[in-house]
């Protein structure tokens, strides 16, 4: 089989491109699933769009403020340029975007951000509805249950990649291979991604020697519900605290502006390192008030949360919701120039969270990451259509590496528990040398592939962590 674009990935990024692709091109879209088991569906923030032109530098600004500069500023450029165009299109498209009475669009404000410029779609279903938007009005084929065993690399130029589907492991070749595999939150006990989100796709990016950028800034969600029985932990959206959510510890005090004056508005790294901090030091639980709210305007505002809260016997506004930090976002990636393609490589691209072009720098300000996958995947779409690479025919062997093995599950086990305890939010040498070690005798036993690309991943992120001594954004070292 033979295709001009194959796309790993269902979420946001991954289906921007296929819309943006012509149909007279011959696309394959490949996710490991179901396409809504992806971190696009469960996202309850909005879609950050500048509020006009004139909004452009202080967007920009915002975004390296909460980046701590670590941001590539050409990048940014095109990331809230390109923001205006995304909602024209959605707009043509008759996306439904909440407006007021009015129907003029109602703009949110979220943790880090001047101004309000944070468009949603039925409340805190935006990611859902988004993705709904976008399956509805798919031209190409899409793969369900596929899973990516490999990539077909040589002399810089992918020719394909080696799949498992229901029917077995097979090679599919393209001209052109677009990564939209997202991040990393299966390496963590606690986190709010898509069970399928694995870094399998980093790991493989390792093995050909392609760069892994950025790694040790990791996104921690200051507000999530932890004590669900799921993987993926309950989010309690950055939005809730924009309409006046309030964070206490167990006597009702307001922590937080004990460390930034913003309180509950500052960027989520230091959101989430006051939390830990403070119930530490203090041995406290930490609370998400509902107070400001009725219990009739919660629900209409924030329908989703509204129902996962209530499904754990909560009731809700009356009830303060007992929160902690889990991870939820990856700002680094796979690097990539700021036209999507992977950096030593003529037809590979990545896009969304898998990838790295300096959007996020170290730490993601809110509701830029579906801006990012919408911006960066029509930028991908239109490099694809320039192109003019043709890999011809070609014949790689199949991988045949046994991907799971007896003992994999209780390793995965162990991994999730060394990644939260200890390259985490607040991180030390002799905890990021301990764990370092713990991977490297794990990538010694009898494995199968799989794990072995998920370790790969974390000894590449706790080796970056241990590289970059001073803290700075979402790194932050406690030594």
């Amino acid at each position: 089989m033979k295709y001009d674009v194959i796309i790993i990935g269902a979420g946001v990024a991954g289906l921007y491109c296929a819309r943006h692709l012509p149909q007279n091109l011959k696309v394959l879209i490949l996710c490991k699933a179901q396409p809504w088991e992806c971190n696009t569906f469960y996202a309850q923030g909005g879609i950050t769009i500048a509020n006009g032109k004139d909004d452009i530098p202080l967007h920009i600004k915002d975004t390296l403020d909460a980046g701590s500069n670590l941001n590539n500023k050409n990048a940014l450029k095109l990331l809230s340029e390109g923001s205006l165009e995304v909602l024209d299109e959605l707009i043509k498209e008759d996306f439904n975007i909440d407006r007021d009475s009015n129907n003029n669009i109602l703009f949110a404000k979220e943790g880090g951000h001047s101004i309000s410029r944070i468009i949603h779609s039925n409340g805190d279903g935006t990611g859902r509805m988004l993705h709904t938007h976008l399956i509805k009005n798919l031209k190409h084929t899409l793969w369900k249950n596929a899973t990516i065993i490999d990539l077909l690399i040589e002399d810089k130029k992918v020719y394909g990649v080696c799949v498992r589907t229901l029917k077995g492991i097979l090679n599919i070749y393209a001209n052109n291979v677009v990564i939209a595999s997202g991040g990393v939150g299966g390496l963590f006990k606690y986190h709010t991604n898509a069970y399928t989100i694995s870094s399998d796709l980093h790991g493989i990016m390792l093995e050909h020697n392609l760069e892994l950028r950025d790694m040790e800034m990791l996104q921690f969600h200051p507000t999530v519900y932890v004590e669900s029985p799921h993987a993926r932990k309950q989010l309690i959206s950055e939005a809730v605290r924009g309409d006046g959510g309030m964070i206490v510890d167990g006597n009702n005090k307001r922590f937080l502006f004990d460390y930034d004056k913003r309180g509950e508005l500052a960027p989520r790294d230091i959101v989430s390192r006051a939390i830990f901090d403070y119930c530490m030091k203090n041995k406290q639980q930490a609370y998400m008030d509902l107070s400001n709210f009725s219990e009739d305007g919660f629900k209409s505002r924030f329908p989703n949360i509204y129902r996962q809260l209530t499904s754990y016997g909560l009731r809700i506004p009356q009830d303060r919701i007992p929160i902690s930090p889990a991870f939820h976002y990856s700002m680094g990636g796979i690097a990539t120039d700021v036209d999507a393609r992977v950096i030593n490589m003529e037809n590979l691209y990545a896009i969304g969270e898998c990838a790295n072009n300096g959007t996020h720098g170290a730490n993601r300000l809110a509701s830029n990451s579906l801006l990012e996958g919408l911006v960066f995947g029509k930028i991908a779409a239109n490099n694809i259509i320039d192109s003019t690479i043709s890999t011809g025919e070609r014949h790689f062997p199949l991988n045949n590496e046994i991907l799971e093995k007896d003992g994999d599950e209780r390793l995965k086990n162990i991994l999730r528990e060394i990644m939260w305890n200890k390259v985490g939010i607040a991180r030390t040498q002799s905890g990021l040398d301990s764990a370092l070690g713990g991977i490297e005798v794990m990538l010694l036993s009898e494995i199968g592939r799989l794990l072995k690309l998920r370790l790969l991943v974390a000894k590449q992120i706790i080796t970056q962590a241990l590289n970059r001594k001073e803290s700075l954004g979402a790194h932050y070292r406690i030594d």
